[in-house]
């Protein structure tokens, strides 16, 4: 009998199984469709031998310490801060757009005060921001919104950004420094042996046992267990019975070339003359030396692995249908990105996992008995409190 069915065996399901194999002495089953662990963020050695994201570029970054120190426990980290250039108008362009973007795109020699300046005299009036187009253009007006965002989401979407919520937008800021690092967290790193060996220490555990290539619904009926932690698409837990929850899925496309370094950066985005929406060369992630070099394009699709929960009014209605299922099936806890229908980065999803956690464990201490209280003589407590040991 396990105590816990963990249904996926990336971050969420991963860090689940560790806490309570290790701290709660918890018999845990993790069971995952594909042949690795890790989900997404999994890595290999491609047949060339060098390390590549099997599905796309994964970048640690918080701004939790919690979070942070957690997950090494497991893993030393490589510090790494991650930058972007956009091909925009012939020229490589950092990205988000900083002083130096607009300069770059220009020709201008603006300082900082005269790029404020300069995004006040082209940001539209939007009294009301809603959609992803509200934001790009109240900040930075309609001509930086269709050279920068609105063909790249209309590619990544489907969708053009004036039908996408605004969280879809909002989540890349404008800057008026040179600051060109993508992210501005506390804690920038990468895991300096890959995320997948990260996983695999996570899950080293006597308590733990892995089953790859297994279906859920292959062994509900067949391995006993009391409780059950699902990381998957709510909307399959539930047979669809609402309709499907709308996701974008992505192909990827990888490459070995015959060359030390391809891309002027990291990351190169495409918001407008291709079909893919960004190359990534992963050496440039994670600092391996080789002689050859590894790079992915993205190509976005409909169909496919569930990536993106599509940020719409309806859908979030939709999902709060399911959610409400959710919440009154007992016994079972949905955790992560698909279980949950958001699109949250890494660290959110251990920081809600660790969370899960601790709200098991003190639903579990409150279902205890309480010890009764010692009473009557003395002489049983004298006799407890002379075995204590001395400081």
């Amino acid at each position: 009998m396990f105590d816990y069915l963990i249904v996926g065996a990336g971050f969420a399901g991963s860090v689940l199984a560790e806490r309570l194999a290790t701290r709660s002495n918890k018999k845990v089953l993790v069971i995952d469709k594909r042949n690795h662990i890790g989900g997404n963020a999994y890595d290999h050695y491609n047949e060339d031998g060098i390390l590549i994201h099997k599905y796309g570029p994964h970048i640690f970054h918080t701004n939790s310490k919690d979070v942070f120190d957690y997950l090494g426990n497991f893993t030393d980290w490589r510090p790494y801060e991650h930058r972007v250039l956009a091909s925009v108008d012939g020229q490589f362009v950092p990205m988000p757009i900083n002083l130096d973007t607009i300069n770059s795109l220009y020709g201008l020699k603006l300082n900082s005060f005269e790029l404020d300046q300069f995004f006040e005299s082209v940001a539209e009036d939007v009294p009301v921001i809603k959609t992803s187009e509200d934001v790009v253009v109240s900040k930075v007006g309609r001509e930086l919104y269709n050279k920068f965002f609105k063909n790249y989401t209309n590619k990544q979407w489907g969708l053009d950004p004036s039908q996408l919520d605004k969280s879809v937008t909002s989540r890349v800021p404008t800057r008026t420094n040179r600051d060109d690092r993508y992210f501005t967290d506390t804690f920038q790193a990468m895991p300096l042996h890959g995320y997948t060996r990260m996983f695999e220490k996570m899950l080293d555990h006597p308590n733990i046992k892995v089953m790859l290539n297994t279906d859920y619904h292959e062994i509900m009926d067949f391995i006993p267990f009391k409780e059950m932690i699902f990381t998957g698409p709510v909307d399959e837990y539930f047979d669809f019975q609402f309709g499907k929850l709308p996701y974008r899925s992505l192909e990827f496309k990888h490459e070995t070339l015959s060359k030390e370094k391809h891309l002027v950066a990291p990351v190169v985005n495409y918001p407008n003359e291709h079909a893919y929406t960004r190359i990534t060369e992963f050496k440039a992630l994670t600092g391996q030396e080789h002689s050859k070099t590894a790079i992915v394009y993205e190509y976005p699709q409909a169909e496919g692995d569930p990536y993106y929960p599509v940020p719409q009014p309806e859908n979030a209605e939709l999902y709060n249908k399911y959610k409400k299922l959710a919440d009154e099936t007992p016994n079972v806890h949905f955790v992560g990105r698909l279980a949950t229908y958001k699109y949250y980065n890494m660290d959110q999803v251990v920081a809600q996992a660790l969370t899960l956690y601790k709200r098991l464990t003190e639903k579990e201490e409150a279902s205890k008995p309480a010890r009764p209280a010692i009473s009557g003589s003395t002489a049983l407590v004298d006799k407890l409190v002379s075995r204590a040991p001395k400081a």
